[in-house]
Order: structure tokens, then sequence, then C-alpha cells
């Protein structure tokens, strides 16, 4: 085996570790990035869970010291996530940005639909069984955030003069979107739960960069050229944006 992979593969070395802080005990994930020149801490959003980067050469003891003389950091993080809201009846979730109630209609045919009441209140209808409702609103949001994502990419594309060959749609906790110089795009698919101005911005964004490949001036050009809502999306984005990630988690 080479000497280099010798640095990063450690096959019995255990996925996480226990730390306590006051009366609480914290579950932190541990992985190992062969960049990585120091310890780091980080909360994942969607998950709650905080995840310990490792470099190459970093040992178990120095990871559980390192995570331990930050618990007080990790307990806080933690305790200032928004409020799950798991996909069960009764949770109000914005699609596009408004609130749809999710009801179960357990002896209708099909799967996931939107209706509005009399009363003008927006619902998620889930049929089927109680013990599909969760998948079955996840998958729907992810089909409708494809479908709305590809048709603004598309838009821009052809308004931009430059062809995406790939968009894939995934649940991307530290950015909302990425492109490759190859052409291929990603994007969170927890965008369909906001304003449908700033899943358009996304889209504008990230085509942007099969025109330039950077955040320079001329890259903001680009994007303003095509998508006049960039401020107002970025707004929403940094004031709001984070609380997207409590949809669709256990509580």
């Amino acid at each position: 085996m080479a000497t280099r992979a010798l640095l990063y593969r450690r096959p019995y070395e255990p996925s996480t570790l226990l730390i306590k802080h006051g009366s609480q005990i914290y579950s932190v994930r541990l992985r190992r990035h062969r960049r990585a020149r120091r310890y780091t801490l980080r909360i994942h959003p969607s998950d709650r869970e905080a995840i310990l980067t490792m470099p190459p050469r970093g040992t178990l003891t120095d990871a559980k010291d390192f995570a331990q003389r930050h618990g007080g950091w990790i307990a806080a993080r933690l305790g200032r996530l928004p409020k799950a809201a798991p996909f069960l009846p009764g949770t109000l979730v914005p699609l596009r940005g408004v609130a749809h109630r999710i009801v179960h209609r357990a002896g209708q045919r099909g799967t996931v639909w939107t209706e509005v009441r009399d009363s003008g209140e927006r619902i998620l209808c889930v049929a089927g069984g109680a013990e599909h409702i969760e998948r079955r609103v996840h998958d729907y949001l992810k089909r409708e955030a494809r479908r709305d994502l590809q048709k603004a990419a598309q838009t821009y594309a052809q308004a931009l003069g430059v062809r995406v060959k790939r968009l894939s749609i995934r649940d991307q906790s530290s950015r909302w979107g990425s492109c490759t110089s190859a052409g291929s795009l990603s994007f969170s698919w927890r965008l369909i739960l906001a304003p449908s101005y700033v899943l358009d911005y996304l889209a504008a964004h990230e085509v942007a960069h099969l025109v330039e490949m950077n955040h320079s001036a001329r890259f903001w050009r680009v994007v303003a050229r095509v998508c006049s809502h960039v401020e107002r999306a970025k707004t929403w984005l940094d004031t709001s944006g984070n609380d997207l990630h409590r949809y669709g988690v256990e509580e």
C-alpha cells in the first residue's frame, strides 16, 4: 500500500466519539481530510450533530481532547438550532416560501398533492399509510425542486450561451449550490422551501459560473445581467436561509 494512503486509512477508528458537557452527553462525528492542517468543529444543521475534522496524522486522543475543550461551543450551537419540523401531519412546510400544512389522506389514491381549503389555507395532502408520510413528502419536495431548478437553469443557460450537462439535487449543508468546470450543477433540495426568487437566483448564480468560474467582479456582472433580484435573494438567504435546515428533521 502506498505510504500516502497509510496516512488516511484507519480501519478500526470509530466514526463518532462522545463528550460530556454539564449533564449532557453529545455525539461528535469524526472525519479525516487529507488537506486539513488542524482540528476543526462545525455543526451540521440538518443532521443536528457536531462534526470534527481531523488532519491526516491526527490522533483519537487529541481529537477527543479538542472536542471536550469545545464542549460549551457545541452545546451552545446545537441549542441555537431552529426547532425541528418533521414531515408529519400538522407540520407547516413553506413550499416555494408559502406555508402548506401537511394533511394525511389515508383513504385516497395518489402520493402527494396540494389543495386550497375554503378558508384559504394551503395544504399538502399525503396519501397512503402513515408510515410513508415523511418519505413521500421528502420525495415530493425533491421532485419539485428538480423541476423548478432545471427550468430556471435551462433559461439562464440559453441566455448566457452555455450548456448545463448535468443537474443534481442533494442535501448540502454548507452551500446551496455548486458548479464544476465540466458543466455539472448541484443544488440543495431545500431551495424549494424558499421563495421562488431565491431558487431562481441560485440557478442564475451557478449557471453564471459556466461563464466565470470564480467570484470576481466580472462574475457578479454576469449574474446581474440575467437576474434582477440578486441582492433581494442574498438578503433573504442571509437572514432566513438557516431556517430551511430544520424541515424534515426528527425532533
